[in-house]
């Protein structure tokens, strides 16, 4: 049993209980660092989940912060989505919400004090002669002209430099590290750039901004983070990341804390993630938001109708490792299913109707079946369900020349109106034109639950809703935004847009109970697929319902036969 216990863990959780039993920390405490500057996705998930589950697993904390280190692409509209975001997901910060900016004093501080010790300087090369200077992969970095400035010059130009006295980008503030390293990322950084922009939080205050790979390692110290767990593409910041921490006395080696360790960002197959793409999308309407329900940003897929279970068991599914892989959307949506197969009442809903008159019913009468809302779950009770002379069927349950193995409504033929009675059709009314408007049918009185007295068997069974009562609402079917076939990018980074990807009903008609469903209240629709009510677009009485997932699926579990 311990054998299989030590198998499941991850190497995050062998590295921290490592750390712990080494006495590098006490306790652990995460973080979830975003940039305010779009809507948390899919992926953005993963690592919420991770950090905030690895504080609850270990008994220590999680910290929400904000990354707001970059004025020019940040708005306070991005900082609400994230909350709501991540609190929706269960990711609960307590009391412990930060923002890099509140930490700018602190990390200007540490510049000083990096001046001070010789281990910074002030360059006056562009963006382009630092790139230039900085060598290759293959080649080693030209050391940088300004390089030998003196402590006092350096001090004298970093305060001119934050009292205003620079314009953009003539003047930064290098990390003095090592321009032959392997490592580009230790070849002098930039650690400071002038910015004259108005800050979301800080106002005007600065004219100054740390570099992320600044800022980042101070925060998390500043805050007692343990361990900062991030995406691969940050292995290569490590050493930075542990110097920055190193040089200012947060820590003395690499393996104290903070630690930084990275994992394996999720990608999923044929999806838009991009933030400019996605802003591009919104800004030409081809979708309604950054939250519109063929997006895989989190705020999009909670107002299809996804779950934050569904996410966990999704996330729990893909596994946390150091190697990258693609996931394909169909295990996605297998994770919605499986959550709400035993949640939700089954209603019935005819996307395409037509309409059934069964002549021998009697004029008026009202039938209230009683019906289970859930067969699998008999938890979820009954509701009662109005059955008239008149019905409503989906078209496709019809046709009157069927092929052989139709079983279904046609002329001659024995079905089951689910809950309620067997039915024959026995006519077809037609328009001047030819098309079917309403089918005749009789009823068997004897019937009534769908089984007849007899013990005669019938070999199909139909969802109806009655004509009288039943309501007329909008339904939407979603397909993937990009054309599967061709990929998401052209050659020209264009986008492979599907023309299909939303189809709009505006006459279907449900049961009268789901006239009163509320935004985000969902449900199954026999045979059709989960639906959600449209927290946007829905009024009080007239909802509009998202097709979250049909119920057919190819998604196999992989089955471990090792």
């Amino acid at each position: 049993m311990e054998n299989e216990a030590v198998v499941s863990k991850n190497f995050i959780e062998n590295i921290i209980e490592k750390d712990l039993a080494e006495g590098h920390c006490d306790s652990i405490c995460t973080r979830f660092p975003p940039e305010p500057n779009g809507y948390l996705h899919i992926g953005h998930a993963k690592a919420i989940l991770i950090n905030h589950g690895l504080a609850q697993k270990y008994g220590g904390k999680f910290n929400m912060r904000f990354d707001d280190t970059n004025p020019t692409k940040e708005k306070i509209e991005f900082v609400e989505s994230i909350k709501a975001d991540v609190a929706w997901l269960g990711a609960d910060w307590e009391d412990r919400l930060y923002f890099a900016s509140e930490y700018f004093d602190k990390m200007y501080e540490g510049a000083i004090e990096l001046i001070k010790k010789g281990k910074a300087y002030v360059s006056d090369l562009t963006a382009d002669e630092i790139r230039e200077y900085r060598g290759t992969l293959t080649e080693p970095g030209k050391e940088d002209p300004y390089s030998t400035r003196s402590i006092e010059e350096n001090l004298d130009l970093f305060i001119r430099m934050k009292n205003g006295e620079f314009e953009d980008g003539s003047k930064v503030l290098r990390a003095r590290i090592d321009m032959a390293s392997n490592n580009i990322n230790m070849r002098d950084p930039v650690i400071y750039r002038v910015a004259h922009m108005t800050h979301h939080s800080a106002g005007d205050k600065w004219c100054i901004y740390p570099m992320y790979d600044f800022a980042h390692p101070i925060e998390d110290a500043v805050e007692g983070i343990t361990h900062s767990i991030c995406t691969l593409e940050f292995e290569d910041h490590r050493p930075l990341y542990d110097w920055v921490l190193i040089e200012l006395g947060y820590k003395k080696t690499p393996e104290d804390s903070p630690k930084q360790i990275e994992f394996a960002k999720l990608y999923l197959k044929n999806v838009v993630t991009g933030k400019r793409y996605i802003k591009k999308l919104v800004e030409e309407g081809i979708v309604d938001g950054w939250d519109d329900p063929r997006l895989v940003s989190i705020a999009a897929l909670r107002r299809r109708g996804f779950t934050p279970e569904s996410i966990k068991m999704f996330v729990e599914l893909c596994g946390v490792s150091k190697a990258n892989s693609i996931v394909d959307y169909p295990m996605l949506e297998y994770c919605i299913r499986e959550d709400l197969k035993m949640k939700k009442p089954r209603m019935m809903a005819i996307l395409d109707p037509i309409k059934v008159v069964i002549d021998n019913y009697p004029e008026g009468k009202v039938d209230y079946l009683e019906i289970d809302n859930n067969l699998e779950n008999p938890e979820l009770g009954k509701r009662q369900v109005p059955f008239t002379k008149e019905l409503y069927i989906d078209r496709e349950d019809f046709m009157e020349e069927p092929p052989k193995k139709y079983f279904r409504m046609f002329p001659g033929n024995e079905v089951r109106l689910m809950n309620a009675y067997l039915v024959t059709c026995n006519s077809v009314e037609k328009d001047a034109d030819g098309n079917i408007v309403a089918i005749h049918c009789t009823y068997d009185p004897e019937s009534k639950g769908g089984n007849a007295p007899d013990g005669r068997k019938v070999k199909g069974t139909i969802h109806w809703v009655s004509a009288e009562y039943g309501k007329k609402v909008t339904v939407r079917l979603y397909e993937n935004i990009i054309d599967e076939d061709l990929g998401v990018y052209n050659e020209d980074g264009s986008l492979n847009l599907n023309p299909n990807s939303l189809t709009v009903l505006d006459n279907c008609i449900v049961e009268p109970a789901l006239a009163e469903a509320k935004a985000f209240d969902s449900f199954q629709f026999v045979r059709q697929g989960f639906f959600c009510t449209d927290y946007k677009d829905s009024v009080e009485g007239q909802p509009v319902f998202n097709r979250i997932v049909s119920l057919k699926s190819s998604f196999k579990l992989p089955t471990n036969n090792a």
